[in-house]
């Protein structure tokens, strides 16, 4: 198992433009490393905010060594605290999801607010205070309809993000949405190798037939400098999607460690469906045609989602062990719009349950083989590749950073 100092000298080591080392993907020690100074300390999407549709509804999410509990509150503000009992530690919330308007220990029958205030405690003693054993909090914000919680005492800046995302995320209507359909999978692969198969369709062709019906293998529409600009397709994309309301042209943090713009779908297409066609008769929010394209927006370590005129698409990933992931998919729609009438829900679903499936069988033989005492890093194609480049950097500075400041503070 590698030392933390291990590890930077596997990260000062490596290749350029170059899959990283058979111990980074694999090895427990960079796996704990990975969890305390990037999982712990990044914003984390968390779950759609229509899947806390009314007070009490709550969801649960498990990063790391860390169990999480979302809930709204009577207030309609969703609020997020570690889901442990202040008593004896019991977790609160076991289910995935559900409702209540309580949270309530089945221990002891510890009872808390849903505002993580402690307000019944059975025979603790005239000097007990229960405002002293209130739920412990986690950072949560609500960016227009999709919820980030943050482990960390101090969490990083976001309001860059919650101001560039507002007006994009706006017309889809997130927040009057709901869930037709989610989908957890657990993909026997590296957190980073599920990331890296996202950033690019140098796979596309060969591993999913179905999306590729509707969604371009073009790497110039992926481009880390934005869908390619001199495209007058793209461009005239863009201008008749913000003519009609629509935030659409490239935006993206400094280091890129987020991402919006708006693409074309192949040949006109309105939806990720197997006849192209928009697969819910109810639009989302205020978008005002089917052929909107898709909104694609990412944010690492955890996250890429694409949101369409008829639906949207979140996914969610979380790491389970060096050598398995969790990964959530949640289809959403308009809230009012009935199944069977408005959608069929495997006309909705099929083309990405595919291509999950799809993408799980290429990250598991991928982790098969980078398990080979035989694998050596090879060069990533600076073409078809460059978003994989640009993950693998801002992992490598990300942590890199972070080890070195732990090093110095260590030392003094």
């Amino acid at each position: 198992m590698l030392s933390q100092d291990d590890i930077r000298k596997e990260l000062a080591n490596r290749r350029a433009n170059h899959a990283l080392s058979r111990d980074l993907y694999c090895d427990p020690g960079v796996f704990q490393t990975d969890l305390e100074q990037i999982w712990y300390k990044e914003w984390l999407f968390a779950v759609p905010s229509c899947e806390l549709p009314k007070a009490g509804a709550y969801a649960t999410m498990q990063v790391g060594a860390y169990p999480v509990v979302m809930v709204r509150g009577t207030d309609g503000r969703i609020r997020a605290f570690h889901n442990v009992c202040r008593h004896r530690g019991q977790r609160l919330c076991s289910k995935p999801n559900g409702a209540t308007t309580r949270l309530v220990c089945p221990y002891h029958q510890w009872t808390y607010d849903l505002d993580g205030k402690l307000i019944w405690a059975r025979d603790m003693g005239e000097s007990f205070d229960p405002a002293a054993y209130g739920l412990k909090k986690v950072h949560c914000v609500d960016l227009g309809g999709v919820v980030y919680i943050c482990l960390a005492d101090v969490p990083p800046p976001i309001a860059d993000l919650a101001r560039t995302a507002a007006p994009y995320l706006a017309p889809s209507g997130l927040d009057a949405a709901k869930i037709a359909f989610s989908s957890t999978i657990i993909e026997q692969g590296n957190w980073k190798l599920v990331f890296e198969n996202n950033r690019e369709c140098y796979h596309c062709g060969g591993s999913h037939p179905s999306l590729c019906r509707t969604f371009s293998d073009n790497p110039k529409i992926g481009a880390m400098d934005g869908p390619h600009s001199a495209s007058p397709e793209i461009l005239a994309h863009w201008e008749r999607c913000e003519a009609a309301g629509l935030p659409s042209r490239f935006v993206h943090q400094a280091a890129y460690q987020w991402r919006l713009a708006r693409i074309p779908l192949l040949n006109n297409a309105e939806s990720y469906t197997m006849t192209t066609k928009a697969a819910v008769q109810r639009r989302m929010g205020q978008m005002p045609f089917n052929d909107a394209g898709s909104l694609l927006m990412y944010h690492y370590p955890n996250t890429w989602n694409h949101f369409l005129g008829d639906h949207a698409l979140t996914f969610r990933i979380l790491p389970i062990s060096p050598t398995q992931t969790e990964v959530t998919t949640n289809w959403l729609v308009h809230k009012d719009a009935v199944e069977g009438v408005d959608y069929d829900l495997k006309t909705l679903t099929e083309v990405w349950m595919a291509t999950n499936d799809e993408d799980r069988v290429v990250v598991e033989e991928n982790q098969k083989g980078i398990l080979s005492p035989a694998y050596e890093p090879g060069p990533y194609s600076p073409l078809q590749e460059e978003g994989v480049i640009q993950f693998v950097d801002w992992y490598c500075a990300t942590l890199s950073a972070r080890l070195g400041a732990a090093a110095a503070m260590a030392a003094e």
